[in-house]
């Protein structure tokens, strides 16, 4: 028996790895697996009737999973009130078992990750309600129930409060185990109805993109850029005046500090010429006798 036992617990953690490396890739059904697993460590001695909060790694921090066991004939009596996720009295186990164990999700921030509506956009985390045989927890997982609801449907209410632009915008959505998808109108604000287990989410049309959009943010950065160059070069003409002044300005003091010349008319030209010489020419070896 204890040999089995450890057994089980080494299969258990490789099954864990190598689904933990295939959530990488965004697929729901590994990631229900996972969880189912994670949820299983958390019925390690569960009390029947209360509801454990299931632990996660570091990289699912945005989940939220909760997990409870029940016996048949309570859920038939009272039905299940924990959670986001209301199922009525009256409603029975498909197929019958003796125990079922109950997972709820709510994906948070990786709901648009591990569920694609194209088209739509979610405005909803989605919210996930599994069950499972839970007679025996050591085989916890082994066989997956559906319920059947004679009156009341189960009603899944989501956080927030979602006002349609239009009407019938708001869809609630139902993701099933075999990747189907069923929209129905929310007829009750923040509330969706379900027949049985899945995934549940609520969304709304994505809204088209706009064809000139690209063309005006063109035209902004056109217009941005051509400002720009303008700014530059008037920045640059004036830099240049400056410069001109100044040299010109040098050139007046200077011209100011040295003696004035007198000028004639050689020409069409006007150059400078002395009135006097400053120095009388004397001749080498001149002889006066």
């Amino acid at each position: 028996m204890v040999m089995g036992s450890r057994i089980f617990w080494v299969m258990f953690c490789l099954s864990a790895l190598v689904f933990v490396e295939g959530l990488n890739e965004y697929d729901s059904e590994s990631l229900d697996f996972f969880v189912l697993q994670q949820a299983w460590k958390a019925l390690a001695r569960p009390y029947t009737g209360r509801l454990y909060r299931v632990h996660l790694p570091a990289n699912f921090s945005a989940m939220e999973v909760s997990v409870i066991r029940l016996r048949s004939r309570s859920l038939w009596a009272k039905g299940v009130n924990f959670s986001y996720i209301y199922i009525p009295p009256g409603t029975l186990t498909v197929p019958h078992v003796k125990r079922l164990a109950i997972v709820y999700e709510n994906l948070g921030n990786l709901s648009s990750d591990y569920y694609k509506l194209p088209g739509f956009s979610l405005v909803s985390p989605v919210l996930g309600l599994m069950a499972y045989d839970g007679t025996n927890l050591s085989f916890l997982g082994n066989l997956k129930i559906n319920f059947s609801t004679l009156n009341e449907s189960i009603s899944v209410h989501f956080p927030g409060n979602f006002v349609p632009k239009q009407e019938n915008d708001i869809k609630c959505v139902t993701f099933g185990d075999d990747g189907s998808v069923q929209f129905s109108n929310m007829t009750t604000p923040n509330v969706c109805f379900a027949k049985g287990q899945g995934h549940f989410a609520v969304a709304v049309p994505a809204q088209p993109m706009r064809k000139h959009r690209w063309w005006k943010w063109w035209a902004v950065g056109f217009g941005s850029g051509f400002a720009g160059l303008v700014m530059v070069a008037v920045a640059v003409l004036a830099i240049v005046k400056v410069v001109k002044t100044k040299k010109f300005k040098e050139m007046e003091r200077k011209s100011e500090n040295s003696e004035a010349l007198n000028s004639i008319l050689i020409g069409r030209s006007k150059v400078p010429t002395a009135t006097m010489i400053r120095t009388q020419p004397v001749l080498e070896n001149a002889y006066v006798p």
